[in-house]
């Protein structure tokens, strides 16, 4: 068997992408990665799990001017991220795997064994979504899921050079309308097949 790629998993907020991520990478035998980042994170920084669960999304006014600037200037929120971005490294080092979110797609984006996804669904759909599976309450789900996508697209937008869910920039975009098993065949599926991989 050949060697199966790294497959980062971006997702709109309801959308099933980590639930999806999960699946594949029990079909695919292989690591799955999400907030275990956190405890690594926290392990390699001397930080607690909180203050970087707390953190780790809150973005400052320029990341590229604090890494001009020299990493003892860098705001904590920022700090986490360069940690996080090694822990991410060395876990696609160690071989094939699944991560989900943390900008995971650009940290590895030189990788030619790299399959990156973007899960995605229309927004009363994952609305009602986080109502059911997530056991979310708000007065407005829909407004509530804007306001963590349009949190996701600032984290990722100011962290990388892309655009966070433009199609362009990933490998593979899903679509989980038909259900979290059927977006799992589908990127399973792109995996075994991808240049190098199982056959």
């Amino acid at each position: 068997m050949n060697k199966l790629p790294v497959i980062t998993i971006s997702r709109e907020y309801g959308s099933g992408g980590r639930a999806i991520g999960e699946r594949v990478a029990k079909e695919l035998g292989v690591p799955f990665y999400d907030k275990q980042l956190i405890l690594m994170a926290a392990k390699e920084s001397g930080l607690s799990e909180e203050y970087i669960k707390k953190t780790e999304q809150m973005k400052s006014t320029s990341f590229l001017y604090g890494l001009y600037m020299g990493a003892q200037q860098l705001p904590m929120n920022d700090q986490i991220f360069l940690v996080q971005s090694k822990i991410i490294r060395k876990l696609a080092d160690e071989g094939p795997c699944v991560i989900v979110g943390r900008c995971a797609d650009y940290i590895l984006r030189e990788r030619e064994d790299l399959l990156s996804v973007f899960v995605h669904a229309p927004v009363e759909f994952r609305a009602q979504r986080a109502h059911t599976v997530y056991e979310k309450e708000a007065g407005n789900m829909v407004d509530f899921v804007k306001k963590k996508d349009k949190k996701r697209a600032s984290f990722y937008n100011y962290f990388s050079q892309n655009k966070w869910g433009d199609a362009r920039h990933y490998h593979l975009a899903i679509s989980s309308v038909y259900g979290v098993d059927f977006a799992a065949t589908v990127l399973k599926q792109a995996a075994e097949a991808f240049p190098g991989g199982a056959r």
